[in-house]
């Protein structure tokens, strides 16, 4: 069911803040933090990450530590639609929302 779901991502910035939002029929997700700090994220599956956010080249950079592992997704927009990708241990899932009016 889970991987049927198609969620709705909504991403607000005020200044250096940023805030994160993923909807779905299934769970709903977010997570607050300001660019460059760290931060204590729990992730959709629970785990309890130490996570920094940059944003660079029009890209934004989540970067997630814990348990001695380590993964980094990136989210940019190319030709309307927002690209997600996550890579842990050279392997990378994508992720393409479209935007919905």
């Amino acid at each position: 069911m889970g991987a049927m779901a198609k969620p709705d991502c909504i991403i607000t910035c005020d200044g250096n803040n940023i805030t994160v939002k993923t909807k779905s029929t299934v769970k709903t997700t977010q997570f607050s933090c300001t660019l460059g700090e760290k931060f204590d994220e729990t992730t959709a599956n629970g785990r309890k990450t130490q996570t920094a956010c940059t944003f660079t080249d029009s890209t934004l950079v989540q970067h997630q530590q814990w348990d001695g592992k380590e993964s980094t997704i990136t989210r940019k927009v190319k030709d309307g639609k927002l690209i997600v990708d996550c890579v842990m241990n050279n392997v990378t899932c994508t992720r393409v929302y479209e935007k919905v009016e």
